[in-house]
């Protein structure tokens, strides 16, 4: 186990929290979005996360010093576009309406994307509370090394 994998796990963990906090933030500026560059509604995206390494099995191995400990983490494994159906509201006066008076909206709903921001937020400022830990962390160590 290397002596900064902490700090390499916080940063992969910024790193993936930072991109859904961009994804959440287009979501919300498409909201109302009822026609894109392929003519239909924006569509709300999701980001898909995998975990990179062994796991945490794996990093208990290494702790403990026994081989085969893999540096961990998490990655972006994908932006992929979310399934629910368009919403359908009646709008006659809309230039996008149809002959009954329906515009087709994005499938995006400002309350759930909101909280996934507050989630993702906090999520950001959990790594950043772990990097500065493992920095401290390390400064302590080579102060104690003088």
């Amino acid at each position: 186990m290397s002596f900064f994998d902490a700090i390499d796990l916080a940063a992969s963990g910024l790193t993936a929290e930072r991109t859904r906090m961009d994804v959440t933030s287009e979501n919300l500026a498409n909201a109302q979005t009822t026609q894109g560059a392929n003519g239909q509604p924006y569509r709300r995206q999701e980001v898909v996360l995998q975990q990179v390494g062994g796991g945490f099995s794996s990093q208990l191995a290494g702790a403990l010093g026994q081989p085969g400990a893999t540096p961990g983490g998490v990655q972006v494994a994908g932006i992929v576009s979310d399934p629910t159906p368009d919403q359908l509201v009646y709008d006659p006066g809309h230039p996008g309406a149809n002959a009954q008076g329906y515009v087709s909206m994005p499938n995006v709903n400002p309350v759930t994307e909101m909280t996934d921001l507050i989630s993702e937020s906090n999520s950001y400022q959990a790594d950043v509370t772990a990097m500065s830990t493992a920095k401290t962390m390390y400064s302590k160590t080579l102060d104690l090394l003088k």
